[in-house]
This record gives C-alpha cells, sequence and structure tokens, in this order.
C-alpha cells in the first residue's frame, strides 16, 4: 500500500511580511451582533484595504455565543469578551510609514463599530508554523475548528522564552492544520494604540504581556482527540507554570482583503460581495475588465514587491 503523501504545508508564503500590527477588538454595545458584523466587514475593512501600504490585512470575528469545552481546563480563565482580531502586515519599514500617514481616514472610523481595541505592534512579524489552508484568502466562515489563545505571561521571567516552544509542539502535530504564533513586545497604556478618538485602548492587567496562538484542527472531533494525545498532555505542565491566565475564542470567521500587497475581492467589493460572487461562480466579476470599475487608477495596492 502507497504512504500518503506530506500535506503541503503553506507557511513560508507569510514570509513576505516583515512587520505589522495585531489589534483585538471589543464591539460597540449598542449595534447588534449582526449589525457590527457587517459594518466591520464591509464598511471598515475595504476602507483599511485602500490605504496605501498593506501588504497583508485579515479580520477573523469571534463567536458572540458560548462555545463550551473549547481548551482543556488546567489554566485560569482571562476575564475578558472579545468581538474578534484583525492584522495588518508591511513588507518594509516605507510601506508602514506610508500606511501609519494614512491611518488616521482609517481609526476615525473605528468609533462607528467599536468600544474598545488594543493595537499590539509585531516587530519582527508574527511566525506561520503551519499552514494547510491551499489558497490564503479564506472569506467566509472559517473552514478549520479555529480558535485563538491569548496567554498572559504576567511578566513571567521565562514565559517569552517558553511560548514559542509550546508553539512549535503543538504546530508538530498531524492533527493541526494551521497555527500562527504572535509574541509582541508588552502593551504599554501610557502610549495607547491606535490612536481612535472615542475608543477605549486601555488593556487590562491580563493583556499586557501576551502571546497568541492561532491554532487550526479540521473539527471539534479532531481537537477533542488532540487533547486526549500524550503529546499534547506533555504540554500541560509546562502551561501551568508559564501561563498566568488564558483566553480562549472560537473564530467564526475569516475575511482577507489584502495578500501579498494586493487587494482581493473583499478588499475590493466588500466581503459579503465576495461571498456571494464565489457561491454563485461569478466569474465575470473577477475580470480585470470589471474589477477595474471600482478602483481609481488602481492595479496594485502598494507596488510593494518593486518597492521591496
Amino acid at each position: 500500500m502507497a504512504n500518503n503523501p506530506t500535506p503541503i504545508n503553506y507557511a513560508s508564503r507569510d514570509e513576505f511580511i516583515q512587520s505589522g500590527v495585531f489589534f483585538y477588538s471589543v464591539k460597540n454595545p449598542e449595534l447588534s451582533q449582526e449589525m457590527f458584523a457587517n459594518y466591520w466587514r464591509d464598511i471598515h475593512g475595504p476602507l483599511a484595504s485602500r490605504l496605501p501600504g498593506l501588504g497583508y490585512y485579515v479580520q477573523q470575528h469571534y463567536s458572540a455565543e458560548r462555545v463550551p469545552h473549547l481548551w482543556p481546563e488546567g489554566v485560569k480563565r482571562m476575564d475578558l469578551e472579545l468581538s474578534g482580531m484583525a492584522e495588518i502586515g508591511f513588507a518594509n519599514s516605507e510601506n508602514q510609514a506610508r500606511f501609519i500617514d494614512e491611518s488616521p481616514v482609517l481609526f476615525g472610523d473605528e468609533f462607528n463599530a467599536f468600544a474598545c481595541t488594543v493595537a499590539y505592534n509585531l516587530s519582527p512579524a508574527s511566525r506561520t508554523l503551519v499552514d494547510r489552508e491551499p489558497t490564503g484568502i479564506p472569506n467566509g466562515p472559517s473552514k478549520f475548528h479555529t480558535l485563538h489563545l491569548y496567554l498572559n505571561g504576567g511578566g513571567a521571567k521565562e514565559f517569552r522564552s517558553w511560548v514559542p516552544k509550546f508553539a512549535q509542539q503543538l504546530a508538530d502535530s498531524s492533527a493541526v492544520q494551521r497555527l500562527r504564533l504572535h509574541l509582541p513586545p508588552p502593551y504599554d497604556n501610557a502610549h495607547p494604540a491606535p490612536p481612535s478618538p472615542g475608543v477605549d485602548h486601555h488593556a487590562g492587567d491580563e493583556q499586557i504581556d501576551v502571546a497568541i496562538i492561532e491554532i487550526s484542527f479540521e473539527s471539534a472531533l479532531s481537537a477533542r482527540i488532540f487533547f486526549e494525545t500524550k503529546e499534547f498532555k506533555a504540554t500541560l505542565d509546562g502551561q501551568s507554570k508559564n501561563i498566568r491566565s488564558l483566553g480562549v475564542y472560537f473564530v467564526s470567521g475569516v475575511y482577507t482583503y489584502v495578500r501579498d500587497g494586493k487587494l482581493t475581492t473583499a478588499g475590493l467589493r466588500g466581503s459579503r460581495s465576495a461571498e456571494l460572487i464565489n457561491q454563485i461562480g461569478a466569474t465575470n466579476q473577477i475580470q480585470e475588465n470589471v474589477a477595474k470599475r471600482f478602483t481609481s487608477n488602481f492595479s496594485d495596492v502598494n507596488q510593494q514587491k518593486k518597492a521591496g
């Protein structure tokens, strides 16, 4: 019997990004969940996508429903209700500076959707350890059983050296379909970010010294089976010693607006429009002669590969 081929790992495609920013967000309580999600996807998202300098932009929305048993007990649970995260990335410092110069128009819009956002600088950029998703531009409900783990180190001496080893242990399992590690420097409440008028940017004690792990499994079942394995149980002692508290969030949708410095259909048309184009198979809608109707002298959002 022939051996099954080793699944392809697409992690190297993220090496294009050299620096970035990770945002977590809490929705404006005056908005319904549906209105919030739609505004973030289809109004705020395309606006962000049009700012110069972006090499990567993705939103990941968290389920508003409580999902039980996402991660084994053993570490104190973090007391923080979040609505989602966004990550932006840049191919070089020049492109990041271009984005920052134009960013007030974007951050001035946050008030319409968010009660709180906290932005962590990522320089060097975050690392993708494994990625089995072929296209790299998901737009819609998450195809995987995806969790975001917020690990509070609480300033512990060994935390930052332990986290990459822990992430690699998880990524080495064949059950893990995707794992991305964000390890920003501790957040400084004396210099809140991003500068969004009317939006809270204060991080609580549990969110100052954090690492964030995006981890995906084929299904909830495969995740539960993995949690019973010896390889996972071997990490439990390290978790209890190094993590002061842990936040676990279930990703309901992933929306990609910019990849490799180029607008996706979601970035160009809005996420729900792009999802409908895909569902119907409207290939004419992604042809250049149609796409250019939605741009203004726009062919490549940043010309980053030329600049790089």
